[in-house]
């Protein structure tokens, strides 16, 4: 295989602050790792003058500054200069989301010849949720529209992580030539989960406190749980549903919850330590922390939700919970609090099964670029 130059562009700024980061540096790093020569289109000023680095100023959004930094999203302004010069020489370009700096890099690669690959890492939910209007389907099939007449139509190849993205995302626009290629899991999260023995039931949950999340059902499942007091609940993440949480644990009495922003290396300490992952989001691309917490060989609860991937990974019924339903996600979880054996049974499920690994993915979409940029034909 020949050995690229690739432009990865991240319209998104910040190192491990959500999945789409997450995925973006282990491309990054997998790419140099096999010895292509790899440049970061970001608006991360922590990157100014790192070699490599084309750094872009960040987007304004006026009076909405603030929320923006709450949400805990930074975006890129297009700087036409540094666009191109992060393009002169590439065999290709990869961008991670279908925003403004995308779309500059796009229109500019078409005028100096590149081919550009894209990423599917953002749903409409994404956007539709800040507007109230998570379930709708006319917003949702709306936004989707948009991000292909005005982005993903223009790429020669699109990422989906799932294939149910996949699938949502084409039912709603046109057909594309694409791959389905999962994320991966790092191998620190592969040990085995050991949990606590000090009688208390862990539970983990990762994701931005956002309204898509939906931690907001899980608070209040365990609210109603006969376990309560026996519970440890960890939030994992930060977003702009902080505070409103936390006024939730106070107002239920719940003790021993955690909630703050888990780094990697803290993230898998914390599933093997743990007794139950539940994912709550009723809109999941993917679901990476659920795939970390199915390598670690825990068991998992999810949302049933259509519109989330995780729920293709449980093992039958009682790894799902009716999504918008509290009653019932409390229900499944006494159950797995009163059934040990079962829990057990589940964890060495997922222990044996895993899921895929980030390596592996990785090389996938090495191969990816190299075809679409020609030079596997060398």
């Amino acid at each position: 295989m020949g050995k690229l130059t690739v432009t990865i562009v991240c319209d998104v700024s910040g190192r491990d602050i959500n999945g789409t980061s997450i995925a973006a540096q282990n491309l990054i790093d997998g790419l140099k790792r096999d010895g292509h020569n790899v440049r970061v289109l970001c608006c991360d000023e922590t990157r100014r003058g790192e070699d490599g680095y084309y750094v872009c100023p960040r987007r304004s959004f006026g009076i909405f500054n603030g929320y923006v930094r709450h949400v805990g999203i930074t975006l890129a302004k297009p700087d036409m200069t540094v666009v191109r010069a992060a393009l002169d020489g590439a065999d290709i370009a990869h961008c991670m989301l279908p925003f403004a700096l995308s779309k500059a890099t796009v229109r500019i690669a078409r005028e100096m010849g590149i081919p550009v690959t894209a990423g599917f890492h953002c749903q409409a939910e994404n956007f539709t949720s800040h507007f109230h209007l998570m379930n709708s389907r006319i917003a949702r099939r709306l936004t989707y529209k948009y991000f292909y007449k005005k982005f993903y139509k223009d790429v020669a190849c699109v990422h989906y992580p799932s294939q149910l993205i996949r699938d949502i995302f084409e039912g709603a626009t046109e057909p594309t030539n694409g791959r389905v290629i999962s994320n991966g899991v790092d191998e620190k999260f592969y040990p085995a989960a050991v949990s606590a023995d000090d009688g208390r039931f862990i539970i983990f949950c990762s994701g931005r406190y956002s309204r898509e999340k939906r931690q907001d059902l899980l608070i209040k499942a365990v609210g109603r749980s006969k376990y309560k007091d026996r519970i440890r609940l960890i939030l994992a993440g930060k977003g702009a549903l902080d505070k409103k949480y936390k006024r939730m644990v106070r107002r239920r009495g719940l003790t021993g919850v955690t909630m703050r922003f888990f780094d990697r290396d803290e993230m898998a300490d914390a599933l093997r330590g743990a007794s139950l992952y539940v994912h709550t989001a009723s809109a999941e691309l993917e679901g990476i922390a659920v795939l970390e917490a199915v390598g670690s060989g825990l068991p998992i609860l999810v949302s049933d939700s259509d519109n989330a991937a995780p729920r293709l990974l449980a093992r039958d019924e009682r790894n799902l919970f009716s999504a918008k339903s509290a009653k019932d996600l409390s229900r499944k979880i006494d159950y797995w609090i009163e059934h040990p054996k079962e829990l057990a049974e589940c964890a060495e499920y997922y222990s044996t099964n895993g899921a895929p690994k980030k390596d592996e993915c990785i090389k996938q979409l090495e191969e990816m670029l190299i075809n679409v940029s020609g030079a596997g034909a060398e």
